[in-house]
């Protein structure tokens, strides 16, 4: 009797630990991705206001062409960190969140002048911060 009691304690207890192992992985892969898009938005953030700045400048020139490629290369690694938020959350407030930060800073560079870039810059850095914010209960 007691050997099958302590044999239902120890697979209890290896359940447990693994589910808390599991959890931790998870834990660890959250905080990875999440705090990886949040850094590519601010890249691809960066990368609009000069894509803009250098159309500002002269939108025919090799300056503007440089800026608008390396605009596109961050896109694509921002849009890459969407994926991988989308794939690690059920949490729709939390993708709902990471959405809108790529949206909005996707629309930086689609200013006409420096006041409407500055809102829209100021709205793409809102916006990741309450990616940030909604993400973060997520990895705590």
């Amino acid at each position: 009797m007691g050997a099958v009691i302590t044999h239902i304690f120890q697979r209890l207890a290896s359940r447990r630990d693994e589910l808390f192992a599991r959890s931790e992985a998870l834990r660890q892969e959250r905080t990875a991705t999440y705090s990886s898009f949040a850094a590519a938005l601010e890249d691809y953030r960066h990368g609009q206001a000069d894509r803009w700045y250098r159309s500002q400048q002269d939108p025919d020139g090799e300056a503007f062409v440089t800026a608008r490629d390396e605009a596109h290369r961050l896109r694509t690694v921002t849009r890459q960190g969407l994926y991988r938020v989308k794939l690690l959350t059920d949490e729709r407030e939390v993708v709902l969140a990471a959405e809108r930060a790529y949206q909005c800073t996707r629309d930086v560079s689609t200013a006409q002048d420096r006041a409407e870039r500055d809102a829209l810059d100021a709205r793409a850095r809102l916006a990741i911060e309450a990616f940030v914010a909604d993400a973060s209960p997520l990895i705590r």
